[in-house]
């Protein structure tokens, strides 16, 4: 622990509590999906919580975090610190162009209904533009299922959203699926996690036809 994190007027961690909750739940379903080797780039990686405690456990993947915060980033570096598969966490826009790594799996936790549907669509652009061939597109949040929330406390989170940002919202999960199979993306593998949210992954089955493999 370096000297700034032992005096909390100069931490530059931040904490989710939703993170401590669900990042056992979501580690599990991690050692299933992902390799026991590989690249992980993580897609808004919030505090850096996740992505700290996913390396500490998956010593096998060097993970990329991101952010577009600058203190998100800094948050990220301390929380990983002493991690040699965490590499330092870069700026990334979901919905800009992203540096053309190639990885095994792109990951992003309770990011997509707290954005614009285009943050969306571009995720699933760039996951399909950075991965390899069998590569793992995996999300993580509440989702609607054939347009119906699966409980009331996410019906009541999605009114929340939507009233703080009309552009945000708890997503169909059908809609994704469609996006992801216009992008080469088979069929989404779900699984129901605790606090009514879903892991939901989708494998590359086609690289787009513009993307060269190195």
């Amino acid at each position: 622990m370096t000297d700034s994190q032992n005096d909390p007027a100069n931490d530059p961690r931040q904490s989710a509590p939703s993170a401590l909750r669900n990042r056992d739940p979501i580690l599990a379903q991690l050692r299933v999906l992902l390799p026991g080797q590989g690249r992980v780039v993580e897609v808004a990686s919030g505090t850096g919580e996740h992505v700290a405690h996913f390396a500490a456990h998956l010593p096998g993947l060097m993970f990329q975090p991101t952010n577009r915060d600058d203190a998100g980033r800094a948050s990220i570096d301390a929380w990983a610190a002493g991690l040699t598969n965490v590499r330092k966490a870069i700026p990334l826009d979901a919905t800009g162009d992203w540096p053309r790594e190639i990885y095994n799996a792109v990951l992003c936790i309770n990011m997509i209904h707290i954005a614009p549907w285009e943050a969306t669509l571009g995720l699933v652009r760039n996951a399909a533009h950075v991965l390899e061939p069998g590569g793992m597109l995996v999300l993580y949040g509440p989702f609607r299922r054939a347009g119906r929330h699966t409980a009331s406390s996410n019906a009541a989170f999605d009114a929340d959203l939507r009233g703080r940002d009309a552009a945000w919202g708890v997503r169909d999960l059908e809609d994704v699926a469609e996006v992801a199979a216009r992008h080469g993306f088979g069929a989404p593998d779900v699984v129901a996690l605790p606090a009514n949210n879903l892991l939901v992954s989708f494998s590359l089955k086609t690289v787009p036809a513009a993307v060269t493999r190195t």
